[in-house]
Parts: C-alpha cells; structure tokens; sequence
C-alpha cells in the first residue's frame, strides 16, 4: 500500500496539508456553533443587521392608546371597570375596526363592573389578553365575561438570553387544550373583512397559512439559535416598523375627547400601557442600537406583532427565515476550504490581506443584503471560518517557508551571495523538491582553482600559521567568487570549485553566456588579486594560481544523510574543469594561469584576449579538448551581434 508520506509527496504536501487545515478548522467551527458557543455573538450579529437596514414607515391600520404615568395619577390603578368601559366605547363610537386591550382584567375593579360586562358581550371586535403561563399557577385568565369566546389570547413573549425578545408565538400548547396569541386574534379579527383566516399549507398542512403565505414553525436550531425551546408555534418577528412608532393617544386624549374623528375609524386600536411603574417594557433587537428606547412597551411589541401578520396576510410579505443546517454547514465549508487555499496561494502579504478583507466584506453584504429579504444568513461561522483559515493558512505556510529557508540556507549558506541566495529563494519552486534541492540537468560553467607551489609554502609554515595564512587567502577568493554571482562549491585543501549557473536552471543562451562570461570575470579578478598580494609583499615568494574553466551540462543535487547533505554537481563538465586546472603542459602566467574549454571561448562574445592552446588529451579522456588560455580583457572588442 502506498503510505500517507508518499502520497503527501507525491500530491504536493503543502497544498494538501492546506486542505486538511481548512477541514480540521470547519469541523472546530462547527463543533463549537453546535455546542452554542457561537449562540450569543450569532444573535448579537442578527440584531446588529436588523438595526441596519431600511425600515417601513409605522402602519396607517394601527394606532395605539397608552395609559401613561399622568393617566395613572389621574384616573387611578388599577383604572376602574366604569373608565375602561367609557374608553372602549368611545373607541367604538369612532368606528374602531378591532380593539386589543393589552391589560389583566380577571378580577374587576370597581366601579361600572355592569358597564363593562355588558361592553364585552356587545362588541366581538373587543379581544383581551390572558397569561398562558409556564404553569397553571401562574397563568392570568381573561375577564369573566370572554372565558371560552374568541375574544382572548395570551399575550406571553417569549425571551432570550438577555431578556431580548426575538420570536412571537401564534399558538401554545398545555397538551390539554391549544391557545391562541393576542397578536393573532386581534390580527384574524381584522382580517375577516377580507376573508382570510388560518389555514394549512397545501404541500404541508402541518405549517400554517396566512393569505398567500405560508409561515412554517420556528425550530429549535433556526438560524443562529442551538437547541433552542420550540415549544408551541413560533416564529421570528422582522420588526419591518421599528424604531418608527406607530401614532399613539393617551388614555386622557380618549376621555378628553381630544382624539380626532377620522383617526380611529377602520383601524386596529391597541390598549396599553407605557408607564415605567408598571413595568412592562420588553428589550428587542434595538435595544443594542442608538436614539431610541433601550425597551418598548409590551402593546407597543404586539402591535408590531399585529402588524407583520397582516402585511402577509394581505401583501404577502415573506416571514424571517434562514438557511437549513445542512446549507448553514455547507456555506461554513466552502469559507474555511475557499479561504485555506487563498492562503496557499496568495503568496504576496498585501494581496493575501486585501483578500482576506474583500471576502469579509462579501459575507458582510451577504448578510445585510439578505436581511432585507428577510432572510437571515448566521455569518458568524463563515466569517469566523473565513479568517481563521486564512490566518492558519498564513502562519503553517510561513512556517513551512522559514523551515526551508532555513535549510535551503544550511546547504548554501556562505557558498553564494546575498543577490543570488535571494533570487534562489524567490525562484525555490523551480529547483526545491520538498526541503531539498531536486536532481537535475542543467547547464552552467565550473571553475577550479589551485595554488601553484602550495607544498613548498606549506613546508615552510607551521600548522597555525600554515591555517591562517591559508584561510586569509581563501576569504579573498571567496569574496570574489561571490561578487562575480558565482557558488563556492567546495574547499578541497588549497584548491576551490565554484560554480556559476547554479542552482537556479539556466533556459536561455544568454544566461549561459553571462553565467561563462561572470566566471572568467572572476578568475582575471583573482590575477589581481594575486598580484596585489604579491606587490604587498615583495620580501615573500611569489605566489600563483592554476584556474580551470569550462561549460557544459552536469546533474546536480543533494548528497548525504538526514543529518548532513551536501550540494553538489557531477558530471564530464566538473572532470574537465578540473583537469583543466592541473593541466601542465601550458607554460604559467606568471600570477595566474587561466584556461578554458571551446564551449566556454564561445559565451565570451570576443570580450577578452586569448590564444589557442591546442586539443588536448586530458588525463581520462578518450577524445581531445580544444583548450584556450585567457590573456586579459580585450581593449578594443568586438562584440558578437
């Protein structure tokens, strides 16, 4: 069987391990959005996109009745029986379509218990409220006289962590008997003027079906919500009027008579109460926002309740709903997997960073652009995906680039110049196989160089002074072997071999040639040098060197263990440099004594002086090499066209 190793190897590890980034941080992602750790800051984002988008203006079916503060010190608390019955009946004297009274009445409060008792059995457009209650013991039933009539529902909000209101509910459940919410019988009541009433869906009678639209059930993982109480039949309120506030009369202005003619008549009129001592004030997804209430009154939600019920009833407006858990799931994938391979990728930081932020604000817009649709599209993840990916990405390929660089560098450190170590690593894709160099086929020009005469001085000097003047000798040549762009390859006692052509690949003629040219500049710029320290030092032997270039194609590559490697290049190209080099049947330049091969002569573009030496037959060689010996730069040269 084939190993992972290998098949890592052989599919390109980075980008692999990439992947496996991007889907290891998915299923984090998504474990954590299951458990409801993301809950809170998903419904934090909800409400941060509610606030933002364009909302409707207050609805002209609606006005409400506030009993404010002033209204409690004027007409008491609890307001009389006789006070509530001259409200509601001056509200029917103005035409009132429906009329919602958002107050407990179970126990009556004198005087005009008879007033009142006789308002509610006259007028079937009168809906009041009751407490369903999460137990018998705390529920609130209506006034006596609308018990078991279709004049009541509960007016039970159903809050989250935090105290936010986010749902309503149409319907609860005791498993005795279902109720059904204030909002919609006041809502239904309205509504039968034009026919419409609660029906089943047709494809699926379970849902329930309002006009044209169908509104489906809130469930317990909607949206951003984990395993949330379901209970009943909810839904999510698009708060489509909020912050606007709907047209609103004291109880003062109805009993006043201050509530002009035309403003009741065929509109919803919702009884409630405002005033901060009674406490009933609910928080909202607004509440987070600026230049509004932090809380809205209890009527002030069912009204806007009432409201998002009949514009779908008779507009068709579609409910808030969001993307199934499976596409919740998938919309996470594509942004952790997207975002992983953007990284591996984006090599550029600033690129990388203008991608990362373009795809935040995509799923931003996404977001706020779908709400308005009344789509809700929990971002959260994705977003969280988004850059956690790219940022694990970023910090595995960074890592992964500084290894390397770190061993590229172990392998060529002070072989090459700083110019060449970066174009080696700018083009490390060309030549690295893993954290190696890869074997290859190349074509470049290598140089040997001896000291003639290196015995007789080795003789004449102690080990410690032998080393020192040696390693003096070897920083100067090393440093021009790296001026001239070229590798120092290997020390091998007094000797050198540099290369130049590697180990970036060469694929043109002329980079051939300017690798030839760079070697020969380098081998007349140690003549001077040699000749410098000659001049420097007249009282000491002469010294002098053997140079041997030549161009040709060789193999290089790695040799060695785990523990040590080593770059190398093999091949009939370094064999004839190196004879070359210890050829001796040319007479010496006095400093330097510099041949090349009929390859090499041919990159020169007749830049310098030379002269045939001869074909020769080197030592290991079946067939002769012709040999040319460089004088010096050319003064007048004429350059190949």
């Amino acid at each position: 069987m084939v190993s992972l190793r290998t098949l890592l190897h052989k599919f390109n590890q980075p980008l692999l391990i990439t992947i496996l980034l991007g889907q290891i941080i998915f299923l984090v992602i998504l474990g954590l959005k299951q458990v409801g750790t993301l809950e809170s800051l998903d419904l934090m984002v909800y409400d941060w996109t509610l606030r933002s988008r364009t909302t409707q203006s207050a609805d002209s079916r609606i006005i409400l009745v506030d009993q404010t503060e002033d209204d409690l010190r004027r007409w008491g608390f609890p307001v009389p029986d006789g006070t509530l019955s001259t409200i509601l009946q001056r509200l029917e004297d103005g035409g009132a379509q429906v009329i919602g009274v958002d107050k407990y009445r179970d126990i009556s409060v004198a005087p005009g218990q008879e007033q009142l008792s006789e308002i509610l059995r006259k007028h079937r457009n009168i809906i009041w409220i009751s407490k369903f209650g999460k137990s018998s013991s705390l529920r609130v039933p209506p006034p006596p006289e609308l018990k078991g009539t279709d004049q009541v529902g509960f007016n039970d909000l159903t809050d989250d962590a935090g105290g936010v209101i986010r749902r309503g509910a149409l319907f609860m459940d005791d498993g005795k008997e279902t109720s059904y919410a204030f909002a919609l019988v006041v809502a239904l009541r309205y509504l039968e003027q034009y026919g419409i009433n609660l029906q089943g869906d047709d494809k699926n009678p379970d849902f329930v079906k309002i006009g044209n639209t169908t509104l489906p059930p809130f469930e317990s993982n909607e949206g951003g919500y984990v395993d949330e109480d379901a209970a009943g039949y909810q839904f999510l309120i698009d708060y489509r009027t909020m912050p606007s506030r709907l047209p609103i009369y004291t109880f003062s202005d109805v009993l006043d008579g201050k509530v002009p003619a035309n403003a009741i008549k065929g509109k919803i009129v919702i009884i409630g109460t405002t005033a901060k001592s009674l406490n009933d004030h609910f928080y909202t997804p607004y509440s987070g926002g600026t230049g509004i209430h932090q809380r809205i009154a209890g009527f002030e939600l069912h009204a806007q309740i009432v409201n998002q019920l009949i514009e779908m009833a008779l507009k068709g407006e579609r409910h808030v709903h969001s993307l199934s858990e499976r596409d919740e799931g998938l919309l996470l994938w594509l942004a952790c997997t997207l975002s992983a391979l953007i990284g591996f990728r984006m090599r550029s930081l600033w690129l990388f960073g203008t991608t990362v932020v373009l795809g935040i604000v995509g799923l931003g817009t996404l977001t706020f652009v779908s709400i308005s649709y009344n789509w809700w599209i929990p971002i959260l993840p994705a977003l969280l995906g988004w850059v956690v990916s790219a940022s694990t990405t970023v910090a595995y390929l960074s890592g992964q680039e500084r290894n390397q660089r770190k061993q590229l560098m172990q392998i060529f450190s002070s072989h090459v110049s700083n110019d060449v170590a970066e174009a080696m690593w700018r083009e490390r894709d060309q030549f690295l196989d893993g954290h190696r160099p890869r074997p290859q086929q190349i074509t470049a020009t290598v140089m040997f160089t001896d000291i003639r005469g290196f015995t007789t001085i080795s003789e004449k000097l102690d080990p410690p002074a032998l080393f020192d003047w040696l390693n003096s000798y070897m920083e100067v040549m090393s440093q021009i072997v790296l001026v001239h762009h070229g590798m120092i390859n290997k020390y091998i006692g007094d000797a050198v071999m540099a290369l130049f052509g590697v180990p970036i690949p060469r694929t043109t003629e002329a980079e051939i040639a300017r690798d030839a040219t760079s070697a020969v500049d380098c081998a007349l710029a140690m003549r001077a040098a040699i000749e410098k320290m000659n001049a420097e030092h007249p009282d000491a032997p002469p010294l002098g060197m053997r140079i041997g270039i030549f161009t040709g194609q060789l193999a290089a590559g790695t040799l060695g263990s785990a523990q040590r490697v080593e770059y190398t290049v093999i091949g009939d190209t370094v064999n004839v440099a190196s004879r070359l080099e210890s050829y001796k049947g040319v007479e010496d330049h006095e400093a330097c004594r510099i041949l090349i091969g009929e390859r090499t002569l041919h990159c020169l573009n007749n830049r310098y002086r030379t002269h045939l030496v001869g074909s020769i037959q080197l030592k290991g060689k079946e067939q002769p090499i012709t040999v040319f010996q460089v004088d010096d730069y050319d003064d007048n040269p004429t350059l190949a066209q």
